[in-house]
């Protein structure tokens, strides 16, 4: 029977500082003088010894509208095609349904890509007016 040992390194010893020249003594692996070196020592985030920090240096203007930014799913009238049979209406539920989009508050547009050959009828959904122009001449309808 083979007997199952850790690999070289994987086992080292606790490293102990501070007690005396035999371990990391003396200054314990903080160099020697300085704020980082003593207990307690350290500058909070930022800090640049004085200097004007960046992020005070760095001019911020204006307002961003990013967090309110509206993203849409892109569906496709292709895919429309292959999921729905005729006749069936598309919505934001039914395309949860057949998996075509995902998520819980998505927000979702259909756009001309591919070709429509069903009868469909679009609820709910915002749909490019290229995309509204071929779902109406395959017989369907946006409401």
């Amino acid at each position: 029977m083979a007997q199952i040992n850790a690999p070289y390194g994987a086992n080292t010893k606790k490293t102990i500082v501070g007690r005396g020249a035999s371990s990391k003594g003396r200054a314990c692996g903080r160099g020697h003088d300085g704020q980082n070196s003593r207990s307690g020592g350290g500058v909070r985030l930022g800090f640049e010894g004085g200097q004007m920090p960046l992020y005070r240096r760095v001019a911020r203007r204006g307002f961003s509208n990013y967090p309110f930014k509206v993203t849409y799913e892109v569906v496709s009238l292709a895919k429309l095609n292959a999921a729905y049979e005729d006749g069936e209406t598309v919505s934001v539920e039914t395309l949860k349904e057949k998996g075509l989009v995902k998520g819980k508050d998505v927000q979702v547009k259909i756009l001309n890509n591919g070709e429509l050959t069903k009868k469909l009828t679009i609820e709910g959904i915002k749909v490019s007016a290229t995309a509204a122009k071929a779902v109406e001449n395959a017989g369907g309808l946006v409401k």
